[in-house]
């Protein structure tokens, strides 16, 4: 599981995740669940994300009960 910050230097979280979900020497890269964990909290920064390829959202500051479900929800 990837906690993906989405404000990066270099490469935003958008950027890596398609890049992760992409690479071609790692075939895990398409399933490993990946969830955006970020201060971008409006409904179109969660399509962003899940455009992007994630496969949640979770916003800032943390509640963990959410963390909770959403890390709950995304096992294997």
């Amino acid at each position: 599981m990837i906690f993906m910050d989405i404000m990066m230097p270099q490469m935003n979280g958008y950027e890596a995740t398609k890049a992760i979900r992409n690479m071609a020497d790692r075939p895990d890269g398409k399933t490993v669940p990946i969830i955006a964990m970020t201060a971008n909290a409006f409904a179109e920064d969660v399509q962003a994300s899940l455009d992007a390829g994630m496969d949640a959202h979770i916003a800032k500051p943390l509640v963990m009960d959410e963390v909770i479900e959403v890390v709950s929800n995304n096992l294997k």
